[in-house]
């Protein structure tokens, strides 16, 4: 937790109740363990959503398509949207999901490796969610700067690492060392390139939000 948990607690109890398949969705996912974003991250992307009104999303990391499904519900339904994920076991538990918030034929979803996938599709994306293996961020930028339109803005969480990111690596656990460096990577690569504008926010676990620069 990097905000008090205090406030967090109090701030959530204010958010709107979600819809009650998504609610569904969301207590099954924590019943499970599958990780799933925060209460407060929910908020954050309805709230971009509204602001720039995608039609065309990418997902990088689906897991159970809780957010998907919530992206798709917040967007409208003239909204198309492609996750990605990797992970077999949770890929049928999605693809149900979207047939049971009506989000099938709104949503796609495509099996195997980000790294591999990426450079096979075919942008502008409006808006892009990175919610994936936090040690891939670093290598999946490439290719999200290529499929990002200009205007447009990549959300990504799990940033922070509850709040490790700010620690030496000889404060970090041996085999959480390549992630912490890669994440601190990461978050320079995004505030040091000229094509985005960057904000990083204390919030859930760590969000940045990137807009690209138009011409």
């Amino acid at each position: 937790m990097i905000v008090d948990e205090r406030y967090t607690t109090y701030l959530n109890s204010l958010y709107p109740e979600l819809s009650p398949v998504l609610s569904e969705i969301r207590k099954e996912a924590l019943d499970t363990y599958v990780p799933i974003i925060r209460t407060e991250t929910i908020n954050l992307l309805q709230t971009l959503i509204k602001l720039h009104q995608p039609k065309k999303i990418l997902e990088v990391g689906a897991a159970v398509g809780f957010s998907a499904c919530l992206m798709a519900e917040t967007a409208g339904e003239d909204a198309v949207i492609t996750t990605i994920e990797n992970y077999e076991p949770r890929i049928p538990i999605a693809n149900n999901n979207f047939v049971r918030a009506g989000k099938d034929k709104q949503i796609t979803l495509l099996e195997g490796d980000a790294m591999e996938i990426l450079p096979t599709l075919e942008g502008p994306y409006d808006f892009i969610f990175m919610d994936a293996a936090k040690g891939q961020y670093i290598n999946f930028w490439p290719q999200i700067k290529r499929l990002i339109r200009d205007g447009g803005v990549v959300v990504t969480d799990n940033v922070l690492q509850d709040g490790d990111i700010i620690e030496s690596r000889y404060a970090i656990t041996r085999r959480n060392r390549t992630i912490h460096k890669r994440m601190r990577d990461y978050l320079f690569e995004l505030t040091h390139d000229g094509e985005f504008n960057t904000t990083i926010l204390p919030l859930g676990d760590g969000v940045s939000i990137s807009v690209k620069g138009t011409k």
